[in-house]
């Protein structure tokens, strides 16, 4: 097992605070430039910026003019940047490329706007994976990872740092661990590891059927499905034996009717424990750097359609090499900021506290208070046991 670095890591802070002679992207220039990006050898290598672009109706996303700024300085380094993500494992406007790339130009991450072009990195349906060894991997021996995403020579994760209702924060290692497993990758992350069918969607076409490799479904039951002219007919519905099936994910992504899902059913400590050795089989072994915004602070994910309102003040943006350091010192930042009011962290302990639930080690974790069943703390910390990084940072404020 790897040991924690001896000395803390390097995170580089800078507020949103401007002035008539630098905008916000300039000031973002500035500070990886200031991080020490150019340490990186960007020469003719093909660079992933891992991002989220967000679900449709979602407006708490990073907007597409960061991602430029990033890419103009890959690009000034001789480098060939590209936006990439992975497909989702639920049903939603990110579920296969197409409809990727449709809700990534939708939300302003055009070629035009951004300089470069969106990648998806586990291909049309999320079935185009690479599996990697975790090095000191406990929970994780081989992780399914968008094929894109291991194809660059470097990767960057451009981070919007904000709530998570299943991780209980959403940044760098979630980004790009939960981020960056394809469709199979997601549901070991987050599930037992197999799918189950909504028989009520199933038209029984049996695509499911032909692409298990396994032997797993079967068209034993029926249900009645209405036809186009009013009519209805029996037809068979697919059925999965959870005793063969080996949770690849591929049914999912060649269901054209969503009628098949995981199952999430991970312990809060387990999925963290998985995303952080995701992480690491990314960024193992390459060149990685890691920028992170705190802004628009919302609850949830981004991968929501919605997005609610942000529950604490905008901080700022942070960069380093480290993903487990970055992590710890945006938590710790949006905890040291005032509560925003009318949010769902002043409801969240408003409940908390009526029901004598919230104890004194809790009462100043915002992440906890909005989402008392998240356990943040064992993403670092698992973080750390493996070698990913370190919890222990030097905030080197840019300004």
């Amino acid at each position: 097992m790897s040991e924690a670095p001896a000395s803390p890591a390097k995170v580089y802070f800078t507020n949103l605070r401007t002035h008539g002679r630098e905008s916000q992207l300039d000031k973002l220039k500035r500070l990886i430039r200031r991080a020490g990006i150019d340490q990186i050898d960007f020469e003719n290598k093909f660079v992933a910026i891992k991002i989220h672009f967000g679900e449709l109706g979602n407006l708490a996303f990073l907007r597409s003019n960061y991602a430029r700024a990033v890419a103009d300085v890959v690009k000034e380094l001789g480098g060939k940047p590209f936006l990439t993500d992975c497909n989702t494992l639920y049903v939603g406007s990110r579920k296969n490329a197409l409809e990727h790339i449709d809700c990534a130009y939708q939300n302003g991450f055009t070629p035009y706007a951004t300089g470069c072009h969106v990648i998806i990195a586990d291909g049309l349906k999320g079935t185009d994976e690479t599996l990697v060894s975790v090095k000191n991997g406990e929970y994780v021996q081989e992780a399914k990872i968008g094929h894109a995403l291991m194809d660059a020579d470097v990767v960057i994760s451009l981070t919007h740092f904000k709530g998570h209702e299943g991780a209980g924060f959403g940044g760098a290692m979630k980004n790009l661990g939960m981020g960056g497993g394809s469709r199979a990758g997601k549901m070991e992350q987050h599930a037992s590891g197999k799918p189950s069918v909504t028989t009520e969607k199933c038209i029984g076409c049996r695509a499911c059927e032909r692409i298990c490799a396994h032997g797993a479904i079967s068209f034993e039951g029926t249900r009645e499905r209405e036809l186009a002219n009013g009519t209805t007919r029996e037809i068979h519905v697919a059925e999965i034996d959870h005793d063969r099936c080996v949770g690849c994910g591929r049914c999912i992504g060649v269901c054209n009717q969503d009628a098949i899902a995981a199952d999430y059913g991970a312990a809060a400590e387990v999925l963290n424990y998985k995303i952080a050795e995701y992480t690491q089989a990314i960024v193992q072994d390459r060149p990685n750097f890691h920028i992170s915004l705190a802004i628009d602070v919302s609850p949830n994910c981004d991968c929501h359609s919605e997005n609610d309102t942000p529950i604490v003040p905008d901080v700022g943006m942070f960069a380093s090499f480290d993903p487990v350091a970055i992590d710890q010192a945006c938590a710790d930042a949006v905890m040291a900021q005032d509560t925003l009011p009318d949010t769902e962290l002043t409801e969240s302990r408003a409940r908390l506290e009526e029901a004598g639930a919230l104890d004194e080690e809790h009462a100043h974790d915002h992440f906890y208070v909005t989402h008392p069943d998240t356990a943040w703390q064992a993403m670092v910390e698992h973080g750390e046991k493996i070698g990913l990084g370190t919890r222990e940072y030097e905030l080197v404020e840019v300004r």
